[in-house]
């Protein structure tokens, strides 16, 4: 029997976290709770949690310097919870690495269906290299480790990169020489449409030029097609791990 996905539900609030972690419970998943950023911290080191649903407005550290934090250790998948409705903060959590957000308030079947998606890109067997022999694809000095799911730069560096960063580059290398549009790449990404103030695509695209070390005027890996979208500009071959 398969081991169910564990969730890390980090939110101040014990209605919403009870809420939340009774939903998942019910739906095939195990929760671990936490209340702040320390009670996050220690649930990390006592389980091997598989996702984690974080608040953006925790006591002591919020949940944009939690998620900052994560990042520099760990490509977890984060799914980003604000009470707020404005972009900007959908943006923040965008930008220190989240692989999703939601807004407050919103129905549990929504977040549900948040959590497979960012699971299944995470746990995709084309991921683990068992059903697919390419496990490297090669852009331009770059390398993209589908296994190890990380970057390797020019210089042999290794790159770690969060989910949604990861799967942003892989889609891109799997259309290559194609214009993708805003709509496209979040459908494909979060299987939702875009609405006119999303730009929850731009950030990330704009997170993975950095990685690239790319000028953000005039980037030559993934370019910007005006009144179109983005396209990746070099070639891609598919190779197996050595």
């Amino acid at each position: 029997m398969d081991t169910p996905n564990k969730i890390l539900i980090v939110d101040d609030d014990r209605e919403i976290r009870t809420l939340l972690a009774d939903y998942l419970d019910s739906n095939g998943y195990s929760t671990v709770t936490a209340a702040d950023g320390n009670a996050m911290a220690t649930a990390l080191d006592a389980n091997k949690i598989d996702l984690i649903v974080l608040d953006l407005n925790l006591p002591g550290d919020d949940g944009l310097t939690l998620c900052r934090n994560l990042r520099v250790k760990s490509a977890m998948p984060v799914i980003m919870l604000t009470a707020r409705s404005e972009a900007l903060d959908r943006i923040i959590g965008l930008e220190m690495g989240a692989d999703d957000y939601l807004s407050k308030p919103f129905e549990p079947r929504e977040l549900l269906a948040r959590i497979r998606s960012v699971l299944r890109r995470a746990q995709s067997p084309a991921h683990n290299g068992t059903n697919d022999p390419v496990q490297r694809l090669k852009f331009g000095d770059w390398i993209l480790d589908i296994t190890a799911r990380h970057l390797i730069s020019p210089q042999g560096l290794v790159i770690a990169l969060s989910g949604a960063e990861f799967r942003m580059l892989e889609i891109f290398l799997e259309h290559p020489n194609r214009v993708l549009n805003r709509d496209q790449l979040l459908n494909i990404m979060h299987g939702r449409d875009a609405d006119p103030f999303d730009r929850s695509i731009d950030i990330q695209i704009s997170r993975l030029r950095q990685k690239l070390g790319e000028d953000a005027r005039s980037p030559q890996v993934i370019k910007t097609v005006r009144n179109g979208g983005y396209v990746l500009s070099v070639t891609v071959t598919r190779e197996q791990n050595a």
